[in-house]
């Protein structure tokens, strides 16, 4: 089993996946955020302030209450791939005068790789 634990091409895989995320968030790019969920009613999201259950509240929350991320850079990035088609990526985020979390579980899905389960938190700096 080890030896499907963060095989190089997956990990590369998870990081362009990760790097598209990340690039829909900086420039507001709802319908690209909205597209790496998977559209599933178990997809799970929780944010600051909202826990959001199923792609369509997700997509329903990013439509109206959803506020451009603030300017963000990543300080760590954990990627940890388990087979050919699920990974965990974990990201500690520096917001000026804040840090923060954001967790995401992904799966390879026929679509391509599309986060089930993502966590972001606050952590005083």
């Amino acid at each position: 089993m080890t030896d499907d634990i963060n095989r190089p091409e997956v990990v590369a895989e998870v990081r362009a996946a990760l790097e598209r995320y990340n690039r829909a968030l900086e420039v507001r790019d709802v319908a690209t955020l909205n597209e790496l969920f998977w559209e599933s009613s178990n997809t799970v999201r929780f944010g600051f302030g909202e826990n959001l259950f199923g792609h369509d509240e997700i997509v329903r929350y990013r439509g109206s209450q959803w506020q451009h991320a603030s300017e963000r850079n990543v300080v760590k990035v954990v990627i940890t791939t388990i087979g050919q088609d699920c990974a965990a990526t974990s990201l500690v985020l520096d917001r000026g005068d804040k840090l923060s979390r954001q967790s995401q579980t992904w799966a390879r899905r026929p679509e391509g790789w599309r986060i089930v389960a993502a966590h972001v938190s606050v952590l005083k700096k």
